[in-house]
Protein backbone atom coordinates (compact mmCIF):
# COMPACT_ATOMS: atom_id res chain seq x y z
CA UNK A 1 0.00 0.00 0.00
CA UNK A 2 1.18 3.24 -0.73
CA UNK A 3 1.27 5.29 2.73
CA UNK A 4 3.57 7.32 2.16
CA UNK A 5 1.25 9.31 -0.38
CA UNK A 6 -0.35 12.27 0.58
CA UNK A 7 -3.41 12.65 -0.44
CA UNK A 8 -5.84 16.07 -0.66
CA UNK A 9 -7.63 16.51 1.88
CA UNK A 10 -11.34 16.13 -0.04
CA UNK A 11 -14.26 17.40 2.36
CA UNK A 12 -16.99 14.98 2.24
CA UNK A 13 -20.55 15.78 0.23
CA UNK A 14 -23.71 16.63 3.01
CA UNK A 15 -26.68 14.20 1.90
CA UNK A 16 -29.32 15.59 0.34
CA UNK A 17 -32.09 17.38 2.28
CA UNK A 18 -29.17 18.72 4.63
CA UNK A 19 -30.18 22.55 5.35
CA UNK A 20 -28.08 25.16 2.55
CA UNK A 21 -26.34 26.30 6.22
CA UNK A 22 -24.70 22.92 6.83
CA UNK A 23 -24.01 22.98 2.94
CA UNK A 24 -22.10 26.11 2.76
CA UNK A 25 -20.47 25.51 5.99
CA UNK A 26 -18.95 21.91 4.28
CA UNK A 27 -17.91 24.21 1.40
CA UNK A 28 -14.09 24.88 1.74
CA UNK A 29 -14.16 27.90 -0.54
CA UNK A 30 -17.39 29.07 0.72
CA UNK A 31 -15.91 29.02 4.32
CA UNK A 32 -12.65 30.33 3.73
CA UNK A 33 -14.55 33.79 2.59
CA UNK A 34 -16.40 33.80 5.38
CA UNK A 35 -13.10 33.04 7.72
CA UNK A 36 -11.90 36.50 5.47
CA UNK A 37 -15.23 38.52 6.17
CA UNK A 38 -14.36 39.82 9.67
CA UNK A 39 -10.78 40.88 8.69
CA UNK A 40 -12.28 42.40 5.14
CA UNK A 41 -14.66 44.76 6.59
CA UNK A 42 -12.03 45.84 9.31
CA UNK A 43 -9.35 46.41 6.06
CA UNK A 44 -12.55 48.62 4.34
CA UNK A 45 -13.50 50.51 7.41
CA UNK A 46 -9.97 51.55 8.91
CA UNK A 47 -8.16 51.48 5.34
CA UNK A 48 -10.42 51.29 2.09
CA UNK A 49 -12.58 54.33 3.62
CA UNK A 50 -10.03 56.65 4.60
CA UNK A 51 -8.09 56.44 1.49
CA UNK A 52 -10.74 56.93 -0.47
CA UNK A 53 -12.24 60.12 1.57
CA UNK A 54 -8.57 61.48 1.66
CA UNK A 55 -8.23 60.98 -1.97
CA UNK A 56 -11.66 62.88 -2.72
CA UNK A 57 -10.39 65.49 -0.61
CA UNK A 58 -7.38 66.13 -2.13
CA UNK A 59 -9.73 67.38 -5.19
CA UNK A 60 -11.33 70.21 -2.75
CA UNK A 61 -10.30 73.02 -0.76
CA UNK A 62 -12.05 71.81 2.40
CA UNK A 63 -11.07 73.36 5.43
CA UNK A 64 -11.37 71.88 8.74
CA UNK A 65 -14.96 73.43 9.97
CA UNK A 66 -16.19 73.50 6.52
CA UNK A 67 -17.55 71.20 3.54
CA UNK A 68 -15.25 72.63 0.77
CA UNK A 69 -16.23 72.28 -2.95
CA UNK A 70 -14.39 70.51 -6.04
CA UNK A 71 -11.52 72.09 -7.49
CA UNK A 72 -9.89 69.57 -9.53
CA UNK A 73 -6.28 69.06 -9.68
CA UNK A 74 -6.09 73.05 -8.18
CA UNK A 75 -4.48 71.54 -5.04
CA UNK A 76 -1.66 69.49 -7.04
CA UNK A 77 -0.96 72.47 -9.42
CA UNK A 78 -0.31 74.88 -6.71
CA UNK A 79 1.87 71.97 -4.61
CA UNK A 80 3.93 70.94 -7.76
CA UNK A 81 5.04 74.36 -7.63
CA UNK A 82 5.36 74.88 -4.15
CA UNK A 83 8.80 74.87 -2.46
CA UNK A 84 8.28 73.81 0.71
CA UNK A 85 6.76 70.72 -0.71
CA UNK A 86 9.29 70.41 -3.32
CA UNK A 87 11.89 70.66 -0.18
CA UNK A 88 10.17 68.33 1.88
CA UNK A 89 9.83 65.97 -1.03
CA UNK A 90 13.76 66.43 -1.22
CA UNK A 91 14.23 65.29 2.23
CA UNK A 92 11.50 62.26 2.08
CA UNK A 93 13.65 60.56 -0.89
CA UNK A 94 17.15 61.36 1.19
CA UNK A 95 16.04 60.54 4.06
CA UNK A 96 14.40 57.21 2.79
CA UNK A 97 17.44 56.41 0.80
CA UNK A 98 20.39 56.86 3.20
CA UNK A 99 18.48 55.67 6.13
CA UNK A 100 17.26 52.55 3.91
CA UNK A 101 21.18 51.74 2.58
CA UNK A 102 22.81 52.17 6.01
CA UNK A 103 19.85 49.94 7.60
CA UNK A 104 20.62 47.26 5.13
CA UNK A 105 24.38 47.51 5.48
CA UNK A 106 24.37 47.00 9.05
CA UNK A 107 21.22 44.57 9.98
CA UNK A 108 22.88 42.01 6.98
CA UNK A 109 26.12 42.62 8.87
CA UNK A 110 24.43 42.15 12.38
CA UNK A 111 22.46 39.11 10.55
CA UNK A 112 25.38 37.24 9.35
CA UNK A 113 27.53 38.17 12.88
CA UNK A 114 24.42 36.25 15.02
CA UNK A 115 24.00 33.74 12.47
CA UNK A 116 27.54 32.63 13.20
CA UNK A 117 28.19 30.02 17.02
CA UNK A 118 28.77 33.09 19.64
CA UNK A 119 28.45 32.40 23.00
CA UNK A 120 24.84 33.52 24.81
CA UNK A 121 23.79 33.96 21.21
CA UNK A 122 20.01 34.04 22.22
CA UNK A 123 20.53 36.58 24.02
CA UNK A 124 22.29 38.84 21.85
CA UNK A 125 19.39 38.29 19.51
CA UNK A 126 17.03 38.94 22.34
CA UNK A 127 18.98 42.98 22.83
CA UNK A 128 19.13 43.54 19.36
CA UNK A 129 15.36 43.84 18.91
CA UNK A 130 14.92 46.54 21.89
CA UNK A 131 15.23 49.17 19.63
CA UNK A 132 12.46 48.32 17.98
CA UNK A 133 10.10 47.45 20.77
CA UNK A 134 10.67 50.80 22.33
CA UNK A 135 7.96 52.92 21.40
CA UNK A 136 8.98 55.36 18.68
CA UNK A 137 8.25 58.66 20.40
CA UNK A 138 10.14 57.62 23.79
CA UNK A 139 13.33 56.73 21.30
CA UNK A 140 12.77 60.47 19.39
CA UNK A 141 13.07 61.75 23.28
CA UNK A 142 16.08 59.63 24.42
CA UNK A 143 17.44 61.32 21.08
CA UNK A 144 16.28 64.78 21.61
CA UNK A 145 18.33 64.68 25.28
CA UNK A 146 20.88 63.17 23.14
CA UNK A 147 21.29 66.05 20.37
CA UNK A 148 20.53 68.16 22.90
CA UNK A 149 22.62 71.83 22.14
CA UNK A 150 23.65 72.39 26.13
CA UNK A 151 23.28 68.97 27.53
CA UNK A 152 24.39 66.48 24.60
CA UNK A 153 26.10 63.14 26.23
CA UNK A 154 28.22 63.35 22.68
CA UNK A 155 29.24 66.76 22.69
CA UNK A 156 30.25 66.25 26.56
CA UNK A 157 32.62 63.34 25.45
CA UNK A 158 34.39 64.70 22.26
CA UNK A 159 34.81 67.83 24.55
CA UNK A 160 36.25 65.82 27.40
CA UNK A 161 38.33 64.19 24.77
CA UNK A 162 39.49 67.58 23.48
CA UNK A 163 38.25 66.91 20.39
CA UNK A 164 36.18 69.82 20.00
CA UNK A 165 36.09 73.28 21.88
CA UNK A 166 32.52 73.92 21.88
CA UNK A 167 28.87 71.78 21.97
CA UNK A 168 27.49 70.71 18.66
CA UNK A 169 24.19 71.89 17.55
CA UNK A 170 22.93 68.91 15.75
CA UNK A 171 19.05 69.70 15.51
CA UNK A 172 19.94 73.34 15.20
CA UNK A 173 21.86 73.00 11.73
CA UNK A 174 20.07 71.75 8.83
CA UNK A 175 22.42 69.57 7.46
CA UNK A 176 23.20 68.17 10.57
CA UNK A 177 19.54 67.48 11.40
CA UNK A 178 19.00 65.58 8.71
CA UNK A 179 21.59 63.37 9.24
CA UNK A 180 20.99 63.13 12.82
CA UNK A 181 17.53 62.48 12.29
CA UNK A 182 18.82 59.58 9.68
CA UNK A 183 20.67 58.11 12.50
CA UNK A 184 17.89 57.69 15.35
CA UNK A 185 15.69 56.51 12.08
CA UNK A 186 18.70 53.60 11.46
CA UNK A 187 19.03 52.90 14.90
CA UNK A 188 15.30 51.74 15.78
CA UNK A 189 15.31 50.35 12.09
CA UNK A 190 18.27 47.99 12.11
CA UNK A 191 16.76 45.36 15.00
CA UNK A 192 13.92 44.69 12.11
CA UNK A 193 16.53 44.60 9.11
CA UNK A 194 18.65 42.04 10.93
CA UNK A 195 16.38 39.58 12.57
CA UNK A 196 14.42 38.98 9.59
CA UNK A 197 17.65 38.38 7.42
CA UNK A 198 18.37 36.35 10.52
CA UNK A 199 15.27 34.20 9.89
CA UNK A 200 16.00 34.36 6.06
CA UNK A 201 19.89 32.44 7.02
CA UNK A 202 18.39 29.99 9.03
CA UNK A 203 16.28 28.68 6.21
CA UNK A 204 19.77 28.16 3.95
CA UNK A 205 21.20 24.83 4.20
CA UNK A 206 24.51 23.88 6.09
CA UNK A 207 25.39 21.25 3.03
CA UNK A 208 25.41 24.19 0.54
CA UNK A 209 28.45 26.00 2.41
CA UNK A 210 30.07 22.43 3.19
CA UNK A 211 29.91 21.71 -0.12
CA UNK A 212 31.52 25.21 -1.34
CA UNK A 213 34.34 24.81 1.64
CA UNK A 214 35.30 21.26 -0.23
CA UNK A 215 35.67 23.22 -3.46
CA UNK A 216 37.67 25.44 -1.85
CA UNK A 217 35.83 28.44 -2.00
CA UNK A 218 36.64 31.58 0.07
CA UNK A 219 34.45 33.24 3.07
CA UNK A 220 33.50 35.72 0.73
CA UNK A 221 32.70 33.81 -2.40
CA UNK A 222 30.00 32.03 -0.17
CA UNK A 223 28.45 34.84 0.73
CA UNK A 224 28.42 36.31 -2.78
CA UNK A 225 27.48 32.88 -4.54
CA UNK A 226 25.61 31.16 -1.77
CA UNK A 227 24.38 33.19 0.80
CA UNK A 228 23.29 36.54 -0.88
CA UNK A 229 21.38 34.85 -4.63
CA UNK A 230 19.19 32.51 -1.87
CA UNK A 231 18.95 35.68 1.20
CA UNK A 232 17.73 37.87 -1.96
CA UNK A 233 13.92 37.25 -2.07
CA UNK A 234 14.13 38.01 1.50
CA UNK A 235 16.15 41.37 1.14
CA UNK A 236 13.34 42.51 -1.68
CA UNK A 237 10.82 41.81 1.05
CA UNK A 238 12.33 43.44 3.90
CA UNK A 239 13.90 46.35 2.57
CA UNK A 240 10.36 47.05 0.83
CA UNK A 241 8.59 47.18 4.14
CA UNK A 242 11.83 49.15 5.56
CA UNK A 243 11.48 51.53 2.77
CA UNK A 244 7.46 52.18 3.20
CA UNK A 245 8.31 52.53 7.37
CA UNK A 246 11.11 55.07 6.45
CA UNK A 247 9.12 57.35 3.54
CA UNK A 248 5.89 57.55 5.89
CA UNK A 249 7.62 58.03 9.06
CA UNK A 250 5.61 60.59 10.79
CA UNK A 251 6.41 60.11 14.72
CA UNK A 252 10.10 60.41 14.85
CA UNK A 253 10.58 63.38 12.90
CA UNK A 254 7.34 65.47 14.86
CA UNK A 255 8.94 64.68 18.06
CA UNK A 256 12.42 65.33 17.07
CA UNK A 257 12.72 68.21 15.29
CA UNK A 258 9.16 69.22 14.28
CA UNK A 259 10.47 70.04 10.49
CA UNK A 260 12.83 72.36 12.04
CA UNK A 261 15.28 73.49 11.58
CA UNK A 262 14.39 75.78 8.12
CA UNK A 263 11.98 72.99 7.57
CA UNK A 264 15.62 71.06 6.87
CA UNK A 265 13.44 67.81 8.31
CA UNK A 266 9.98 68.25 7.12
CA UNK A 267 9.06 64.70 5.48
CA UNK A 268 6.19 64.17 3.11
CA UNK A 269 4.15 63.10 5.74
CA UNK A 270 4.99 65.89 8.70
CA UNK A 271 4.14 68.64 5.90
CA UNK A 272 0.78 66.53 5.21
CA UNK A 273 -0.19 66.76 8.50
CA UNK A 274 1.06 70.85 9.21
CA UNK A 275 -1.03 71.50 6.59
CA UNK A 276 -3.80 69.51 6.75
CA UNK A 277 -4.01 70.18 11.24
CA UNK A 278 -2.37 73.30 12.45
CA UNK A 279 -2.93 74.92 8.84
CA UNK A 280 -6.37 74.05 8.09
CA UNK A 281 -6.06 72.90 5.13
CA UNK A 282 -7.31 69.66 4.59
CA UNK A 283 -7.57 69.44 1.26
CA UNK A 284 -3.89 70.38 0.58
CA UNK A 285 -3.07 68.44 3.33
CA UNK A 286 -4.86 65.42 1.64
CA UNK A 287 -2.93 66.16 -1.86
CA UNK A 288 0.34 65.63 0.05
CA UNK A 289 -0.54 62.64 1.46
CA UNK A 290 -1.71 61.10 -1.94
CA UNK A 291 1.36 62.48 -3.96
CA UNK A 292 2.81 59.83 -1.55
CA UNK A 293 1.10 57.02 -2.99
CA UNK A 294 3.15 56.49 -6.24
CA UNK A 295 6.35 56.26 -4.26
CA UNK A 296 4.82 53.65 -2.58
CA UNK A 297 3.57 51.88 -4.97
CA UNK A 298 7.41 51.57 -6.69
CA UNK A 299 8.21 50.23 -3.42
CA UNK A 300 5.45 47.53 -3.49
CA UNK A 301 6.44 46.50 -7.19
CA UNK A 302 9.99 45.73 -6.48
CA UNK A 303 8.56 43.63 -3.61
CA UNK A 304 6.86 42.12 -6.35
CA UNK A 305 10.02 41.44 -8.81
CA UNK A 306 11.46 40.42 -6.04
CA UNK A 307 9.05 37.51 -5.32
CA UNK A 308 8.99 36.38 -9.08
CA UNK A 309 12.50 36.22 -8.34
CA UNK A 310 12.09 33.61 -5.62
CA UNK A 311 9.66 31.37 -7.98
CA UNK A 312 12.28 31.28 -10.44
CA UNK A 313 14.74 30.04 -8.38
CA UNK A 314 12.30 27.44 -7.16
CA UNK A 315 11.69 26.29 -10.72
CA UNK A 316 8.03 28.19 -10.95
CA UNK A 317 6.98 30.03 -14.09
CA UNK A 318 8.12 33.76 -14.44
Amino acid sequence: MDQGIDKPLVMPEPPPGVPALSRLLNNRHALGLLFMLPTALLLLVFLTYPLGLGVWLGFTNTKIGGTGEWIGLANYTYLAGDSLTQLALFNTLFYTVVASVLKFALGLWLALLLNKNLPFKSFFRAIVLLPWIVPTALSALAFWWIYDAQFSIISWTLVKLGLIDRYIDFLGDPWLARFSTIAANVWRGIPFVAISLLAGLQTISPTLYEAASIDGVTPWQQFRYVTLPLLTPIIAVVMTFSVLFTFTDFQLIYVLTRGGPLNATHLMATLSFQRAIPGGSLGEGAAIATMMVPFLLAAILFSYFGLQRRAWQQGGDK
